[in-house]
């Protein structure tokens, strides 16, 4: 059985906006170059009327993190900006990875104002990984990005991805200021649950507002700094919360189960707050006359990515072993990443082999239904 890093991703280049419509060439996102106010070289993307920076990984002239961990600089640049998919293919064979499913970078947050510019953003981004997909032996899996202020435009592209080798659905814990129960998603839902593509909720967030209040200021200066303080409420909490309101309204006392066939993952937010999360609802439901269930992710169809520096004996005793998986965070550099966390958690020897393997391949393989 194939070994799965369940969350990889891609780093945008210039070559993804190769893909739009000619009619669409007025979107296309401008790379601009300048420097940060201390002097440090920083490249930009123009979108949609708003500059945005653009990741220091996607550059191999500017400087970065040497986190060793994240292990960002044994990554070649044309592996990691996927300038050369057999290189890539090489790497992760160095790394005995068989599967990569592969995350946006720069749609972690908004990417655009006008709908019509998502529709456009999305669709070139989605045509560039088909393309990168189709010279990697089916190795190089993806999520399809949908453009949500349009749900018909989304489901077209839902339609697109699975025909095309994509394996899920990137969300955020909050879109358009809406949470994930919010009706004004099902369409795309029953249509994720028809092509049995799962929903994954990956860290960052849709929503400009919820962005905006985290962004990262120094309050005695009164202006923005270069490293956002406030990283973990702004991308991570959002995934946490829709986490806790999916599962609260999965409980058929609360809501009507409107799709028994429905996988969502949870994707670099970590595990360790699962037993917190999970114990609070427990409680929660209770004290209302209903419960939880003894398997609440399995019952749930939920599955969550995990890292290695999690408790995972722990978690383990609260949600069982079928529903964790890991990924490396391929290509960035933050407290999630690690380049070989796949390796390691083969030498974790507080779990059980069999218990392992379900991380690494049994778990991964039954949330993207590969």
């Amino acid at each position: 059985m194939p070994t799965i890093d369940a969350d990889c991703h891609v780093i945008e280049t210039e070559h993804a906006w190769d893909y739009l419509d000619e009619s669409e060439k007025q979107y296309r996102p401008m790379l601009l170059k300048g420097t940060t106010e201390s002097g440090v070289a920083k490249h930009f993307w123009l979108i949609d009327g708003k500059l945005r920076p653009r990741q220091a990984s996607s550059d191999p002239s500017i400087g970065g993190s040497k986190d060793s961990l994240s292990g960002r600089g044994q990554i070649p640049p044309a592996a990691r900006l996927l300038d050369d998919v057999s290189l890539r293919l090489a790497h992760m064979d160095e790394l005995d990875v068989d599967i990569q499913v592969l995350y946006p970078t720069i749609f972690l947050t908004p990417i655009a104002q006008h709908v019509e510019a998502e529709v456009a953003l999305c669709k070139s981004y989605n045509r560039w990984l088909a393309d990168i997909w189709s010279q990697s032996n089916d190795r190089l899996r993806w999520v399809v990005v949908p453009p949500l202020m349009d749900i018909e435009a989304s489901i077209s592209e839902l339609r697109f991805g699975k025909e095309n080798g994509a394996c899920g659905i990137f969300m955020r814990g909050i879109e358009l200021d809406r949470l994930m129960v919010d009706p004004y998603f099902h369409p795309m839902y029953e249509e994720a649950q028809r092509l049995d593509m799962p929903l994954c909720v990956h860290a960052g967030v849709g929503s400009s507002y919820w962005a905006g209040i985290f962004s990262a200021k120094d309050y005695t200066a009164n202006k923005t700094t270069e490293i956002s303080a406030e990283a973990f409420s702004r991308n991570k909490l959002a995934g946490i919360s829709a986490f806790n309101s999916m599962l609260t309204h999965k409980v058929p006392d609360l809501l009507p189960n409107m799709f028994p066939r429905l996988r969502v993952g949870f994707i670099e937010l970590s595990a360790s707050w699962l037993p917190y999360v999970v114990t609070d609802l427990r409680r929660r439901l209770e004290r209302g006359g209903d419960s939880l269930g003894d398997d609440p992710l399995g019952d749930a169809r939920f599955y969550v990515a995990c890292q290695t520096n999690d408790d995972l004996p722990h978690i383990l005793r609260h949600v069982g072993e079928n529903n964790l998986v890991i990924g490396s965070d391929y290509g960035h550099s933050d407290t999630s990443s690690e380049l070989e966390a796949l390796r390691n958690l083969k030498k974790n020897g507080e779990l059980a082999p069999a218990v392992v393997d379900k991380i690494l391949q049994d778990n991964p393989k039954a949330l993207y239904g590969l």
